[in-house]
């Protein structure tokens, strides 16, 4: 929802939230013409003021995080911590994990932007619609959820085409860096029970919570913070508001935390171990995996049925699948120890 600022502009742009295109009407169009110098200096005032109490609190590469950005993302953190009966950390603790995330958001938008990438109208309204979807709600519902929360339409549509940019350039990247040979996939198989006279391959529909490991947060912190999570689902908590509020893994997490149905290694060895261990409808105990802790649940399990070609398709998809997520998390740390970053806080 931030727009961010780059160092040519951060001076004379504001937030799209703060400026609407009605306020601006009302200076074009103001009825009388002896009122305009009057607008005019009130709006540069007030502008001069909001410099004077704004500052950089991050230089990322040529563009700048502003403290009002910040303010405004800790205090939408804040917002739904508090509605959703959450506990954060300490006020300082809090202000550099969030920002953080801003920084590595930063980066991956000034890559989208550099290599003119777009999310068009349509794509957008899609996703739009399946995470109202994922809460059981019409698009109408959704945005009637939101506005209740003080967030308007606008703002989820810019922070979800966001997210869309960044999942854009992550593909883009990570698709160069993974490849799955016929001897990857041929493996796989040979250590799979046989199946001469059988044709299916089982598949869990499954979702989870991702708590990261992150400069801030430590092991002990980590691990607390999946159990707290784990404890507010136990209690009968809704599992999408929990994966909204605590999940580190942003793209299930807009989705209620479903990651769809999941194929033998196609995650992780830690993760699909867990879950294969859980009977439907069971949850897990925080499992460590190299991306952090994972809070699981097993909603349902299928047998799809598929030909043998098919098959292998589908494994060289979860051999796939299982490596990009693997190397999207060093392809992160690369880029954020690449990028010029100042922080002052």
């Amino acid at each position: 929802m931030m727009i961010r600022k780059t160092l040519l502009s951060c001076a004379l742009k504001k937030r799209a939230t703060q400026l609407s295109a009605g306020s601006l009407m009302v200076l074009c169009l103001s009825t009388g013409a002896a009122l305009v110098p009057l607008t005019v200096h009130a709006q540069n005032f007030e502008s001069a003021q909001r410099q004077q109490l704004d500052s950089v609190v991050a230089v990322v590469n040529d563009g700048v995080i502003m403290r009002s950005e910040l303010d405004d993302r800790i205090a939408q953190v804040e917002q739904q911590a508090a509605a959703q009966g959450g506990n954060l950390p300490p006020r300082n603790q809090l202000a550099q994990q969030v920002l953080e995330r801003m920084v590595m958001d930063e980066i991956q938008l000034q890559m989208a932007r550099r290599a003119n990438l777009s999310v068009d109208d349509t794509e957008l309204n899609r996703q739009l619609r399946s995470i109202a979807e994922s809460n059981n709600m019409t698009l109408d519902q959704f945005a009637d959820a939101v506005e209740a929360d003080g967030i308007t339409l606008a703002d989820v549509r810019e922070d979800v085409r966001r997210e869309m940019l960044m999942r854009q350039v992550q593909q883009r990247q990570i698709s160069q860096r993974v490849t799955v040979s016929d001897r990857d996939v041929e493996r796989f198989l040979s250590q799979q029970p046989s199946q001469q006279d059988q044709a299916f391959i089982e598949e869990t529909r499954a979702r989870h919570v991702l708590v990261e490991l992150t400069p801030t947060r430590n092991e002990n912190q980590a691990r607390a913070r999946a159990q707290e999570a784990r404890q507010r689902l136990q209690q009968g908590a809704d599992f999408a508001s929990v994966a909204r509020e605590y999940s580190d893994d942003r793209g299930s997490a807009m989705n209620g935390g479903d990651l769809g149905w999941v194929r033998p290694g196609q995650t992780v060895p830690a993760f699909e171990e867990a879950m294969t261990s859980l009977s439907p409808n069971q949850l897990s105990e925080p499992v460590r995996s190299q991306f952090g802790y994972h809070v699981i649940e097993v909603l349902e399990r299928r047998r799809q049925d598929v030909t043998e070609e098919s098959r292998r398709e589908q494994v060289r998809q979860a051999i796939f699948q299982r490596r990009a997520n693997e190397e999207l998390q060093t392809w992160q740390r690369e880029i954020r120890e690449q990028a010029f970053v100042d922080i002052r806080l």
